[in-house]
């Protein structure tokens, strides 16, 4: 028999993880007296990644999208749910939460969120750190009806020291340690997370961000880094990480205003102008997430990098136990409207929140999509339409015609409350 590298069998069961649990994998059906699970009438859909717009109804079975159509009778379903003309788009998606409670000193159980976001999926950005993030996949992740992801940390212990700087002491970015991880759950990780901001690494300049591309690329397998930008401890070093940046790589918190510990503006936007750096990372194909949190969304970084060609490509939350309840108040959908009053149309801050992340995580076939045979995963929302004003992490005020507010979700074909499902199961 040949030996088989670790690599290759890393590889090998990761494959077979994910065909087992793939939701695009052939399903049975429907016979002409068979019943959907789950019926959504009277839905406002909109589907950026199919032009979809309008009055349609869903069909849900076996955890899928079976069927959208102008009308569908309400006897065909054992459960039926009246969406009354609210807007249904696919599954929100926050490529930037803090989910895992009991570990991390700032995570908030992804279903607790599920009422003030209508998130189907989040991701962990960095919580966990080689060190605990088993814990994280065998006790959170399992008890979760909310789709999780991960970043593992490049500090071995994530995020548990809270407050405390996770790399202060350079010694805790251990690079095999995280590119094992990586490697070892693969199925649910995305890759490495890294904070640069001064008030986290000190004097270390590009070192984390070095050590966390070396796990990435040591793991063996397909690995992103997400990169935390806040005020870097000096101007140069902002242009310095975007050039370190590779494609496919995450730039989170892309319109931070936040200082650095001299109060020094150091983000892409510096004196008023974006940096050349910003434009080619874009270019290249580094992701512009959001990242809003309590410290890290500035109106008038936004406005100045949009203008000068840097638009974002995801809209996330950074919402943790701190975030929550600033006045930023960074909640997905609070976000999204925040963006419908910088000039995106609705279908695009949509995508920013489906179709976008749904891209950077890539595990499940359709995912961010309400296409036949996709996840069901469905975010009902209401469009509130009336003068609101949004405060950014700045005191920056600004004020907007419309806003989104949270409704109902669905996750894997079952409704988070009525109409409950008999028996209660998901996945």
């Amino acid at each position: 028999m040949d030996i088989v590298s670790r690599r290759q069998f890393v590889k090998s069961g990761v494959a077979l993880a994910t065909l087992a649990a793939m939701p695009g994998a052939p399903f049975a059906a429907m016979g002409p007296n068979d019943k959907f699970d789950l019926l959504i009438r009277n839905a406002n859909v909109m589907d950026p990644s199919q032009n979809l717009s309008g009055k349609r109804d869903i069909g849900i079975r076996f955890g899928k999208i079976e069927l959208v159509d102008a009308s569908i009778a309400p006897e065909r379903a054992q459960r039926v749910m009246d969406a009354g003309g609210k807007l249904v788009t696919p599954g929100l998606i926050d490529l930037h939460c803090h989910t895992y409670p009991y570990g991390s000193a700032i995570g908030i159980p992804a279903d607790e969120l599920v009422a003030h976001q209508c998130t189907t999926t989040v991701v962990s950005a960095g919580d966990a750190g080689a060190n605990n993030f088993a814990a994280y996949r065998r006790f959170v992740v399992p008890a979760s009806r909310t789709r999780q992801y991960a970043f593992v940390h490049i500090a071995v212990a994530g995020l548990a020291g809270f407050p405390v700087p996770e790399l202060f002491n350079i010694d805790y970015a251990q690079v095999d340690a995280a590119a094992r991880a990586v490697a070892e759950n693969a199925d649910i990780v995305l890759g490495v997370k890294v904070r640069m901001s001064q008030n986290v690494i000190a004097q270390h300049g590009l070192e984390p961000l070095k050590r966390a591309i070396l796990a990435c690329e040591r793991s063996g397998v397909s690995a992103k880094i997400m990169c935390h930008i806040g005020g870097v401890a000096d101007k140069a070093l902002m242009s310095q990480i975007l050039d370190t940046l590779r494609p496919g790589d995450v730039l989170t918190h892309c319109f931070s205003g936040a200082p650095n510990d001299l109060g020094m503006g150091t983000n892409i936007v510096q004196d008023g102008k974006l940096l050349p750096a910003a434009l080619a990372a874009k270019k290249r194909g580094v992701i512009f997430d959001i990242g809003h949190g309590g410290g890290s969304f500035d109106f008038t970084v936004a406005e100045a990098a949009i203008a000068q060609g840097c638009a974002p490509d995801t809209i996330s939350s950074d919402v943790h136990v701190f975030s929550a309840n600033t006045p930023g108040m960074p909640y997905l959908p609070w976000v999204m409207s925040k963006f419908l009053t910088l000039g995106y149309t609705l279908p695009q801050v949509i995508s920013m929140a489906t179709t976008a992340p749904a891209g950077v995580i890539n595990r499940i076939p359709k995912h961010g999509t309400l296409q036949v045979g996709a996840p069901a995963d469905l975010s009902i929302l209401e469009i509130v339409e009336g003068k609101v004003d949004f405060v950014d992490t700045r005191n920056n005020v600004r004020e907007g015609k419309m806003f989104l507010r949270p409704v109902a979700t669905v996750a894997g074909g079952v409704a988070f409350g009525r109409p409950y499902q008999s028996p209660f199961s998901v996945r």
